[in-house]
């Protein structure tokens, strides 16, 4: 008997992991943004960041499973 892995499921698993990890960041992120707008300061640097976080999950279309692997043990 053979095991065979979904790589459409793993694709959706390892982006939930994305998910989990960069949704306390881009929060964080948040409230810096909110501070910096106040003081009227320079938002750049914080809108890139947020935008790198989002674009996180995009990354892993098209990988393999050993892929998606690494890239959830380097989440942690």
């Amino acid at each position: 008997m053979t095991i065979t892995v979904n790589n459409t499921k793993a694709t959706e698993i390892t982006k939930e992991a994305i998910r989990v990890y960069r949704k306390p960041l881009l929060e964080a992120l948040d409230v810096d943004y909110t501070r910096a707008v106040e003081v009227n300061g320079n938002t750049a640097a914080i809108v890139a960041s947020k935008k790198t976080l989002r674009d996180m999950t995009a990354t892993v279309d098209g990988k393999t499973v050993d892929e998606l692997k690494a890239i959830v043990e380097g989440l942690a």
